[in-house]
């Protein structure tokens, strides 16, 4: 049988509980309803790991894209996709729905 030193325990346990802090991503929401996306400028914060979730409130498909950030998804109408953006640099990143170019955009401001 193996036997482990207290300070070793100690070490693996906080080991273990901060790659678990570390893999929490922060989460944010934007919606699309009547072809518009909502809110049109999200924050998010500089170099972290973020989970974008988009709810289409439409009943008809549209689609999540942005050559900025090089993400494409389809979101089902009255679905919902996630979407993992970061780390990124500060900046200002432009997404749109791809099937109503014309009111489906918006931007990720990150600070």
């Amino acid at each position: 049988m193996m036997r482990v030193s207290l300070p070793a325990a100690i070490l693996a346990a906080s080991l273990g509980f901060s790659g678990f802090a570390l893999a929490d991503d922060a989460g944010y929401t934007l919606t699309i309803k009547d072809h518009q996306f909502t809110p049109t400028t999200l924050e998010i914060p500089a170099d972290t790991k973020v989970k974008l979730t988009v709810k289409n409130l439409d009943p008809t498909a549209e689609e999540f894209e942005s050559y900025d950030l090089n993400r494409e998804k389809i979101v089902a109408g009255n679905g919902e996709i996630t979407v993992s953006i970061g780390p990124l640099k500060p900046g200002t990143y432009k997404f749109f729905g791809d099937f109503h170019q014309d009111t489906a955009n918006g931007t990720i401001v990150v600070k």
